[in-house]
Formats: structure tokens, sequence, C-alpha cells
């Protein structure tokens, strides 16, 4: 006969995974149904979504919607003022403003996206490594981290870039190396309050791996904070981007790229304020899009809100 220590034994072990695994369904439910109603009920939010969908709708059909090349030049058509045929009016060397604007916002999205997707993945990939493991490793990632935020976020981009030379792919590294620290730091953080958890502690007691117990259970559980963080770091990235390209680190000539058509048209702001304002424009709705949607996912995540 079995002994009654033999018989508890597996009996914790096999309620545990039963716990985990059947109860995050119903949870998954209601948590995504009360995250639309209060994403529903986030008015700025909405604004800042259509925003952003207008500047991406603009960025996949640029060929389609630009009533003209972004790069041809028109000597004839010098700073134009916006009329029928140039909407926006034309910059210093004919070319459309409209149509540099639109190409434009492929730049600054792309860097946006991608240069966050960078400190997102090598973020919370070190951050949970650092708050589930601790010890020398948590150390050493530590102090790399500080040394990272030793520096001014958009010091440190110039420096990267002029290290590795102006471009758009250099431009797009150097802000993303930028963002890693506030995504180690975050996750670091929420892992810390859930690795001694009770669920952790079951899914240790069932056998489960580090690997699966960082990437199946703590995860998903630390995924809010990281969302608000990444909407609001796309922001950040379209302003560090137009920075650089400002400073001629970012994208080069002819490219569209709003910081560079800023950085001409200041020259231009007596008699031609257009060819500057336009795209300072496209940045400031779109910054303040990302803002506003980052704001509305934060409300809408956390259950202490109401809105």
């Amino acid at each position: 006969m079995d002994s009654p220590i033999g018989e508890s034994v597996p009996k914790t072990s096999v309620a545990a995974p039963s716990v985990l695994t059947a109860a995050p369904r119903p949870r998954e439910t209601s948590g995504l149904r009360a995250f639309g109603r209060r994403f529903m009920r986030a008015r700025l939010a909405w604004v800042g979504l259509l925003i952003i969908v207008a500047f991406a709708l603009m960025a996949i059909f640029a060929p389609s919607l630009a009533p003209y090349d972004p790069n041809k030049q028109s000597l004839t058509q010098l700073l134009q003022p916006p009329n029928a045929q140039h909407w926006l009016g034309t910059d210093e060397l004919g070319r459309d403003i409209l149509s540099r604007i639109l190409y434009g916002a492929r730049v600054s999205l792309s860097v946006g996206i991608i240069s966050v997707g960078i400190a997102l993945v090598i973020g919370v990939v070190l951050g949970l490594i650092s708050g589930y493991f601790g010890g020398w490793t948590d150390t050493l990632i530590g102090r790399g981290t500080d040394a990272l935020l030793a520096f001014p976020a958009l010091v440190l981009a110039l420096a990267i870039t002029s290290a590795l030379g102006p471009s758009l792919t250099n431009a797009m590294l150097a802000i993303g190396v930028v963002g890693i620290p506030i995504y180690v730091r975050l996750t670091r953080g929420q892992v810390l309050a859930l690795k001694e958890r009770e669920f952790v502690e079951g899914a240790r007691v069932a056998g489960a791996s580090s690997p699966r117990i960082i990437f199946r259970h703590i995860l998903p559980n630390v995924t809010s904070p990281i969302i608000v963080q990444a909407s609001l770091g796309v922001a950040f990235a379209v302003l560090a981007e137009a920075g650089l390209s400002f400073l001629g680190l970012g994208v080069q000539p002819p490219t569209a790229s709003w910081g560079s058509m800023i950085n001409t048209g200041k020259n231009y702001l007596e008699m031609d304020p257009w060819v500057a304002i336009v795209p300072g424009i496209a940045i400031f709705l779109t910054v303040l899009g990302f803002n506003f949607l980052g704001d509305g996912i934060r409300d809408a995540l956390d259950p202490h809100l109401k809105l």
C-alpha cells in the first residue's frame, strides 16, 4: 500500500498544473472584454489611434497618394506657396512638400517601430534573465544598464550614429540601443514581484524548467506595462529620428525625412514658413497620436482606473 507521504506529493504536483492550465482561459476572456470596454471609453485613445492609422495609411499608400515624385526638382517652381497645383507648396529645390511628407511618414514610422522592436526584444529578454536568476547575472546586466542610463538618450544616440556613420539603419540601431535600459528595468521589476508568487512555485514543483517558467508563466503576466511603454517609446523614437536627421546623422538626402525637411526649412521661416511648419506639424501629430494611444492603453489595462 502507498504511504500517506507518497499520496500527498502527487496530489500537490498534479493539482498545480491543472490550476495553471485551466484557470487562465476565462480570466483571459474576461480580461480582454474589460480591456475592450475601458479602451472604448478612452476618447483620447481613439483620437490617437485614428491619427496613427491615418499616418500609417499615408505611409503604406504613399506611391499612390503622392501627386509628384518626392525627389523631382523644378527650378521654375522654387518655394511656391500652397496652391491648387501644390497643396502644401514646394521647397527650396521645387520639390512637392505634400509628396515628401507622405514619403517621410514611411521613414518616421519604420524607424519608430523597428527601433522600439529592437529595444523591446533585447530589453525584455535581459530583464527576464536579470530578475529571475539574480546573483552575478543580475549585477552584470544591472551595471550595463546603469552605464547606458548615465548618458542622456539623445546624446547617446548622437554618439552611436557618429561612430557608425549617418544612415537610416544606423539611426534605427542607435535609437534601439538607447531604449534597451528602459525595458530591462521595467521587466526586471515586474519579474522580481512575480517570481515568488504561488503559480510560479507551483510550476517549479511540477518540474517545469527555468525557460518554461520564464516564457510561459512570467512573461505573459508582465506584458501590460511593456505594451504601454512600447507605444510611448515609438513617440520618442519618431522624435529621436527627426532630431538625428535634423543634424544630418539620420536619413541622407535626397530621401524625404521630416527632420531633414525642418533643417532645410529653418532658413526660410521669415519668407516661406510652410517649408518648415508642415513637417513640424506632421511630427507633432504623430507623437501626439502615440502618446494618446499609450495613455489610453495604460488606463484600459489598469483595473484601478475608472474612465
